[in-house]
Formats: C-alpha cells, structure tokens, sequence
C-alpha cells in the first residue's frame, strides 16, 4: 500500500516535473532526435566526454551521501532529498554545454521552484504546537494523567521535514484526551533544546528526536546513546516508532485508563 501510495503521489505536477529537471540533461543528450537537434556542434554529440561523466558521478555520489544523512525511509523522501542536487548538476552539465542553454535552464529553474512548490501533508492531524518552552512544561506538569510524545525538530532539517507527515498520521491513528502528540521547533526555542539536551546543529544526529512523557517524566527517547554514550542510528518510519513506543499497547492501556472515569460520570447523571 505505501509504495502505491509513492506512486500515486508521483502524479502530483511538482515530482514529474522536477524529475524531468533532473534528469533534463541526459535525456537530451540520450534521445537521438533531441540529441541531434540540441548538440549538433558536438564533435562526441549523443555521448558524454570525460568531464560529463565526472560530474554525473560526483552527482550520483552526493545524492547517494545525502540521501542517507537525511534520513529518507521511502521512494519519495529520496526523490525530494536529491532534486535539488540533481537540479544544480544539470545546470552545470547544460551551462557546460553552452552558456545559453544553462542561463536558460537557470531561469526555469526558479520560475518552477516560485510556481510549483513540494506538496505538503494535507491528511487528517492531531497535534498540538507548543509555541514557548514554558507552554510544554506546563502541559507536562499540569495533568500528569496524559501521556505526551513529544518531536523535537527544526523546519530546516531534512529528516525532520520527512517525518512530518508520518508523526501527523500517527496522531491521527492514536491520539486521545489523555494520549497527546506535540511538536516544539528548537531551532526557534532554543531554550527547549538545552533543557531537554538536544544538539540543533547543522550536524546533529539528534534530529529529530521524539521523547515519551509519562507522569509529566520522560521515559523514553529516539534517538538515544548507547552505553558508551554514542548516539545510535534511528530510522523514523511509523512502524519503528509504532514498535520502539510500543503505541498498540500504549494505546490500549491508556484508552482503558479513562473509561472508568468516564463510566463514573455516567453512573452520576443516572442517580441525579
């Protein structure tokens, strides 16, 4: 079902068309009528010389490296991780090619990013934006009977963009009145980042991080250091977390921790 859902979201305008941006270049240069026509001064035409081939590999390489490092768990977290290293070598490959053909590819390049902007998560949410430090501790604080899983994230961090949608759908799925799903951004609220000891560096491995409060305590956080104290891989798709937080039986306890509540007041209406 994911990967049919990859494929449907594919049809969206701004992934077809930024995966004919980059791979513009050999495409034209792999397709013989195009070739020919776009080319045509070229004395190898329709095959790539040393310095092509040199680029292309340095591209497949950083987008490889990169790819990884920003923690895409799915066929279209790696596309949108690599459009845009794509796109700069085939501004490069076309500028390589002739000046104009680059200037050119340079001014659509920008008209499409202003015009056709990435899609953002449109499906069915629950949770709760924390706006200050002080807001978070005191929801933390004020009702210790709800459990809180809280993200901690940047706007700016690739995996952190990748795991919106995912940290939305599973709010969604388990959210409750005692059972809560927050986010805070520290790279705005830096105080949250120092408080709950988590890096918002350009270089952290800690984003994003999710934190389990139970009783108003943190119980449990991913990623987390070993035992040496290093900081180990964690990969946020929602069947790791559903798994790590154990969200089925989290779920289940707190839900059949307030119907006893609920069943009291009921019980109250009857006798008045």
């Amino acid at each position: 079902m994911s990967l049919l859902a990859d494929f449907r979201t594919l049809l969206k305008p701004y992934y077809w068309i930024n995966i004919l941006m980059s791979f513009s270049y050999v495409i034209f240069k792999k397709t013989p009528v195009l070739c020919n026509y776009m080319f045509s001064n070229f004395e190898t035409k329709c095959e790539f010389d040393s310095r092509e081939s040199d680029i292309l590999l340095f591209m497949l390489i950083v987008v490889m490296i990169r790819s990884r490092k920003s923690g895409s768990v799915s066929m279209i977290n790696y596309l949108t991780s690599s459009f845009m290293y794509c796109k700069v070598a085939s501004l490069i490959l076309w500028t390589y090619a002739d000046i104009r053909t680059g200037i050119l590819y340079g001014v659509l390049f920008l008209v499409l990013a202003i015009w056709v902007p990435e899609p953002t998560y449109e499906g069915p949410s629950n949770v709760v934006y924390f706006r200050t430090t002080a807001t978070l501790e005191d929801e933390l604080s004020k009702n210790k009977n709800i459990t809180w899983l809280v993200c901690f994230y940047t706007v700016w961090n690739p995996s952190c963009v990748n795991f919106a949608p995912i940290f939305a759908q599973l709010s969604a799925e388990y959210g409750l009145d005692n059972l809560k799903f927050g986010k805070i951004d520290i790279g705005r609220y830096r105080d949250a980042a120092e408080k709950f000891g988590i890096s918002d560096a350009s270089t952290s491995k800690q984003l994003p991080t999710l934190i389990l409060f139970k009783n108003g305590e943190e119980v449990m956080r991913r990623p987390c250091a070993d035992s040496r104290g290093k900081l180990t891989r964690f990969f946020f798709t929602a069947d790791n977390i559903k798994t790590v937080f154990d969200l089925n039986n989290l779920y289940k306890a707190v839900a059949n921790k307030a119907k006893p509540a609920k069943a009291s007041k009921d019980d109250k209406k009857k006798a008045e």
